[in-house]
């Protein structure tokens, strides 16, 4: 059974804005630092390497951080599973310990000037371990939302439906397809922005309101399952 389509918008928009927020928090705070994802770590890693900049190590450690993170939500997963417990609310809380880890670290690093400090290096491995429960909650148990922490292949569908609509030869499904799209791609860039004006003036405290979010919406489907509001995540 699928949840209503207002759920779906809802934590679509809300894990995308968080994405990109996040994402623009650590790329700014930690010399480049992609925490959504390994992508662009890779071609920093190998940018750096070339050019023997700064801020490789903490780029290195993100990469096992993230693989963690992904091996942890999946056994954490199926435990939820085996104990018969809903996983979306519990793996939302283990998103938000390790945010709020990022944001301590963070915050006791500053001003970061070195990414080779103890403290920096922790924040950057606590901030990609978080954004790693996103990605495998995302294969996990969130199949029915579009991507919400890399946007190359929402944009891509958004164009390729946008072109057939402008030429009148979409159909009814490829107009619900370009709208499930399209707030994913705006929420994200929306976070990003947000993200680098909050760490402008709040430094890592910028953290709170993507945690404040997953709080939110950990709560809210703690809730909604409980007095069957929403039907069972998608296994």
């Amino acid at each position: 059974m699928q949840q209503p389509s207002n759920r779906m918008t809802h934590q679509s928009i809300v894990l995308s804005f968080l994405a990109g927020y996040v994402d623009t928090v650590g790329f700014i705070a930690l010399f480049g630092l992609f925490t959504a994802h390994v992508t662009g770590n890779f071609v920093l890693i190998g940018s750096e390497l070339a050019n023997h900049s700064h801020g490789v190590l903490i780029k290195l450690l993100a990469f096992p951080a993230f693989i963690f993170a992904v091996a942890l939500t999946r056994m954490a997963h199926i435990w939820l599973e085996r104990s018969a417990r809903i996983p979306m609310p519990y793996l939302l809380l283990l998103q938000l310990f390790f945010l709020l880890c990022f944001m301590v670290a963070g915050c006791l690093a500053e001003p970061v000037g070195n990414t080779e400090a103890p403290l920096a290096l922790l924040a950057g491995i606590c901030g990609a371990a978080s954004m790693g429960v996103q990605n495998a909650s995302s294969r996990l148990i969130l199949q029915h939302l579009t991507p919400t922490t890399v946007m190359t292949g929402n944009v891509t569908q958004l164009v390729i439906d946008l072109v057939d609509i402008l030429r009148g030869a979409a159909d009814d499904v490829v107009r619900q397809r370009c709208i499930k799209f399209f707030w994913p791609v705006v929420a994200f860039g929306t976070g990003a922005i947000g993200g680098a004006f909050a760490y402008k003036y709040l430094l890592f405290f910028a953290l709170l309101l993507p945690a404040a979010m997953l709080a939110w919406l950990a709560a809210t489907e703690y809730l909604s399952e409980k007095t069957g509001a929403g039907s069972p995540s998608t296994l």
